[in-house]
């Protein structure tokens, strides 16, 4: 299989990258077994309802996050690569099976390594223009996504 492993782009790109104290087979559990992605995803007191996923290219990657207030939002998109306790590459610019999606926003990339007795822990979130990754950043990519590595690591640990 051919790693898809595109050029970085500051003005295009956002990067959250950490060492975890937890195994690299835990953290690929959690992102890749529905009812364990379900406790940790979006930040609390935000909710998942339901997750879908189909681990294979093409296959579906959804969630429905919901608010405090019950209001439900919908994410889906698809698989581009899945690299067993390594890699996983999704999207919303497709939905299952390859189909385009009417409102892209951005192609996501996790890779997790071991490092020492934990795990180097990359996401990166890829954007078609500058102003979907700065509409990104200013609704809090970083806090975001580094408030729901660190409940996947409290998740993890207390599995």
């Amino acid at each position: 299989m051919t790693k898809l492993d595109p050029q970085l782009d500051p003005k295009l790109d956002l990067v959250l990258e950490r060492v975890v104290d937890v195994p690299p087979r835990l953290v690929w559990e959690a992102w890749t077994t529905p009812e364990h992605l379900k406790h940790w995803f979006v930040p609390r007191p935000w909710s998942i309802a339901r997750v879908e996923l189909d681990l294979r290219p093409g296959g579906i990657f959804s969630t429905l996050m919901r608010s405090p207030e019950g209001q439900e939002f919908p994410n889906v998109g698809c698989f581009l690569e899945i690299v067993p306790e390594r890699r996983l590459v999704f999207t919303d610019a497709l939905q299952p099976g390859w189909r385009p999606s009417s409102n892209p926003f951005f192609t996501a990339i996790v890779e997790i390594a071991p490092e020492g007795d934990g795990t180097r822990y990359r996401a990166t979130a890829l954007h078609r223009d500058e102003d979907g990754r700065r509409k990104h950043e200013e609704m809090g990519f970083h806090h975001g996504w580094g408030t729901v590595l660190d409940q996947m690591v409290a998740y993890i640990k207390a599995m």
